[in-house]
C-alpha cells in the first residue's frame, strides 16, 4: 500500500505540474494577445488624434478666413456708407447755396421739396444697397464654417459607418 502511493504521488504532482504548465501557457498566450490589442488599439486611438488635429486645425483656418472676409464686407459697407453719407451732405450745401439765392417763397417751398424727394429716393436706394452688401458678406463670411460643418458631420460619422 505504501508503495501504491508512493507511486500515485509522484504521478499525481507530475499532473499537477503538466496543468500548471498548461496553465502558463495559456497565460502567456493571453499576454501576448492583450498586448497585441493594446498596440493596436492604441495605434488606432494616436491615427483618430491625429485626424482629430487636422480637424481642429483647418476648423481655426475656416474660422480665420470667415473673419477675413467679414472685416473686408464691414470695411466695404463703411465706405459705402461714407460715400452716401459725403454725397449726401454736399448735395445738402448745394441746396442750402440755392436756397439762399431764391428771390420767392413759392422758389423755396419747390427747391425744399425737390431736395426731400432726391434725398428720401436716394436715402431709400442707397439702404437697399447697404442691405444687399451685408447679406453679400454675411453670405460668404458663413460659407467657409458651413464647409467645416460639413466636413465634420462626415468626420465623426466616419468610425460609425466604418
Amino acid at each position: 500500500m505504501t508503495t501504491a502511493k508512493k507511486t500515485a504521488a509522484p504521478q499525481e504532482t507530475l499532473k499537477q505540474v503538466e496543468t500548471m504548465v498548461a496553465a502558463s501557457k495559456g497565460y502567456e498566450q493571453a499576454v501576448t494577445m492583450t498586448k497585441e490589442q493594446i498596440a493596436k488599439q492604441s495605434e488606432a486611438f494616436f491615427k483618430s488624434y491625429d485626424g482629430l488635429s487636422e480637424l481642429n486645425r483647418a476648423n481655426l483656418d475656416a474660422v480665420n478666413a470667415s473673419g477675413t472676409i467679414m472685416t473686408k464686407g464691414v470695411e466695404e459697407i463703411g465706405k459705402a456708407w461714407f460715400g452716401f453719407t459725403q454725397s449726401s451732405l454736399e448735395q445738402a450745401a448745394g441746396t442750402m447755396q440755392a436756397l439762399m439765392g431764391c428771390k420767392t417763397l413759392r422758389d423755396v417751398m419747390e427747391l425744399q421739396n425737390g431736395f426731400a424727394k432726391t434725398s428720401f429716393d436716394q436715402t431709400i436706394a442707397e439702404t437697399a444697397k447697404l442691405s444687399e452688401m451685408s447679406v453679400k458678406v454675411a453670405n460668404d463670411a458663413v460659407e467657409p464654417i458651413k464647409a467645416r460643418v460639413n466636413s465634420s458631420v462626415e468626420f465623426f460619422l466616419k468610425p460609425v459607418a466604418a
